[in-house]
């Protein structure tokens, strides 16, 4: 079973301000270091909508493919990726000052044989792994959070 990874950041933009960035699916590639490019299919985002994604880590670049579970305007988007198994989630919780943005990477089930394997021999092993996604992680909440603050003060 895999850990979950998790990151927090403090925003100084409203709940819906926060909201709008994140739930802009198309958008992800901007904001994530390794997941550059994600496609929704069909039309608005909810639950149910599919997505076609392209990572890349130094010169590996590989396809996935995920499912939005839960769309909470507001408060909450999670999406499970095929491939992996794994969950990924951003919480939203407002505060006095903006709002707080929860990234987490779960896996209830474990992660697949494959992408465990992968990340063994090619990934340099779960630990290495999962301490550049939780880098990652944080490096893709700094830039929500700019583009969140820098939208609310356009306002």
């Amino acid at each position: 079973m895999s850990k979950t990874l998790e990151a927090t950041v403090e925003i100084a933009a409203s709940p819906q301000q926060v909201w709008h960035v994140i739930s802009d699916l198309k958008r992800m590639g901007e904001w994530s270091p390794q997941c550059r490019k994600m496609a929704v299919l069909g039309g608005p985002v909810g639950v149910g909508t599919k997505t076609i994604n392209v990572n890349r880590k130094g010169l590996l670049v590989w396809p996935t493919t995920a499912k939005v579970l839960a769309f909470e305007p507001g408060r909450l988007l999670r999406f499970r990726v095929n491939e992996n198994r794994t969950v990924w989630s951003f919480t939203l919780e407002p505060t006095d000052t903006g709002t707080r943005v929860i990234q987490r990477r779960e896996a209830p089930t474990g992660t697949s044989k494959v992408s465990q394997f992968l990340i063994d021999k090619v990934l340099g092993g779960a630990t290495a792994f999962d301490d550049d996604m939780v880098v990652g992680m944080n490096a893709t909440l700094a830039r929500i959070r700019n583009e969140a603050e820098g939208a609310a003060l356009a306002r």
